[in-house]
C-alpha cells in the first residue's frame, strides 16, 4: 500500500528526548516499511525515518526558538498532504481533529488515530458535526466520554513498541522511577510522597513545559531537597531502557484520563512493574498481579511499593511481548487499512 502518516510537528520523529505521539508515529512509519509498503512521511525535517520524509518544517517546533505560530505549521502540512491525496491509498493523520475537514474533501480513505484526551467540553461538538468520519482510539477509555455522538471508531489499537530497543532487565535496581512530564495531572507530588513513606529513593526523569513552569517552580521545587529524591530532567530514548530497566517499579500516580501512557509499556518491556492509579487506560495497560499493582490513596500506594516485588519481573517482560509489540501495533493498522481500501471500493 501507499501509505501517507501525518505526524505532528512538535517533536521530530522520533523525539529527541520526550514525546510520545511522535514515538509512536516513528515506529509505525518504520515498521510497515520493512512489512513492504510505501511510506510517506509528513513531519519536520530534522526526523529520521526508514520511510519517505517530506519535511514540513526545518525542525521540530517545541525546540525551535523561532517558532510563533505552531497552528500556521500544521496548516501548511495538511495542505501538502491533501493536495496529493490522489497519490496515496491511505492517508492516516495523527494530529487528533486538526485533519478532520480535509477528509471529506478528498476520495482517498483517511483515518485518524487520536492522540489525546477526549473528556473536554468543547469536543463534543465537533465530534457531533464530524461524525462518520473513521477514527482509532489508543485505548476503550479513551473514547469513553464520546459515547452516543455517532463517533466511527474503526478500531481500538494499543501503542506497540521494537522490544530490541528496550533490553530486558532480570534484576532491576534499588529505586523507584518517575519518567515523563512535570504537570498537576500526572502528579509528582505524589510520587515524591510515596517514596518518602516507603523510604526509597526516587529518580524523576521529567521535562518541564513552558506551561508548566510555575507548578513547578511552586510544588514541586521546594520537594526536591530531600535525600532520597533525584531530579534528572528530561532524558531522550537512549537513557530510557537503562533508566526504566534499572528500576524497582515504575511510579505512574496520575489524577486524569490518561489516553494510553506509552511509558508503562516501556516499563513492562524493560521487565519493571508499574505501581500506578487507575484512572484513564491504566486498567487496561497493566494486569494487577501480574505486571503492576493499582492503588488509589497514598496509603494503597505505598502497600504496593512494598508488595512490588511479588511481581515477577520475567512476566513483565513476557506480556509485553505478547500484547505490545510494533509488529502487533501494525498489523492492526493494516486491518484498518484494507477495511477502509474495502469501503471506498464499494462505495
Amino acid at each position: 500500500m501507499r501509505i501517507a502518516q501525518v505526524s505532528p510537528l512538535y517533536e521530530r520523529v522520533p523525539p529527541r528526548r520526550y514525546g510520545g505521539t511522535e514515538r509512536v508515529v516513528a515506529h509505525l512509519c518504520d515498521e510497515l516499511v520493512r512489512r513492504g509498503h510505501a511510506v510517506t512521511l509528513f513531519a519536520s525535517g530534522d526526523s529520521c525515518t526508514q520511510a519517505k520524509l517530506v519535511a514540513v518544517t526545518p525542525r521540530a517546533l517545541r525546540l525551535d526558538p523561532e517558532t510563533r505560530d505552531p497552528i500556521a505549521a500544521h496548516v501548511l502540512a495538511l495542505a501538502r498532504v491533501f493536495e496529493r491525496a490522489a497519490d496515496f491509498d491511505v492517508i492516516h493523520c495523527h494530529v487528533d481533529y486538526l485533519a478532520f475537514p480535509y477528509t471529506r474533501l478528498v476520495r482517498t480513505p483517511t483515518v485518524h488515530t487520536l492522540h489525546g484526551r477526549l473528556d473536554l467540553p468543547s469536543l463534543p461538538p465537533l465530534f457531533r458535526h464530524f461524525h462518520g468520519i473513521p477514527m482509532v482510539s489508543i485505548s476503550d477509555a479513551q473514547r469513553r466520554p464520546l459515547d452516543g455522538l455517532g463517533v466511527r471508531w474503526t478500531a481500538t489499537i494499543h501503542h506497540g513498541l521494537p522490544l530490541k530497543e528496550y533490553p530486558y532487565s532480570p534484576a532491576g535496581g534499588p529505586y523507584l522511577a518517575f519518567l515523563g512530564r512535570i504537570s498537576p495531572e500526572k502528579r509528582p507530588d505524589l510520587a515524591i510522597a510515596i517514596a518518602r513513606r516507603a523510604e526509597l529513593p526516587l529518580k524523576i526523569a521529567a521535562k518541564v513545559d513552558a506551561v508548566d513552569r510555575d507548578y513547578f517552580d511552586r510544588e514541586i521545587a521546594p520537594l526536591l531537597d530531600h535525600p532520597l529524591i533525584e531530579f534528572i530532567g528530561e532524558i531522550g530514548q537512549d537513557e530510557t531502557p537503562s533508566f526504566l530497566g534499572g528500576a524497582r517499579a515504575l511510579l505512574f500516580p496520575i489524577d486524569w484520563p490518561e489516553p494510553f501512557g506509552l511509558v508503562m509499556i516501556e516499563a513492562m518491556a524493560c521487565g519493571t512493574p508499574v505501581i500506578a492509579r487507575a484512572c484513564g487506560s491504566v486498567p487496561e495497560v497493566i494486569v494487577p498481579g501480574r505486571t503492576g499493582l493499582i492503588g488509589d490513596t497514598l496509603d494503597e500506594l505505598v502497600a504496593a511499593v512494598e508488595r512490588v516485588d511479588t511481581i515477577s519481573r520475567a512476566a513483565c517482560r513476557r506480556y509485553a511481548e505478547e500484547w505490545f509489540t510494533v509488529e502487533r501495533m501494525a498489523l492492526d493498522y493494516e486491518a484498518v487499512y484494507r477495511r477502509l481500501l474495502v469501503r471506498a471500493s464499494a462505495a
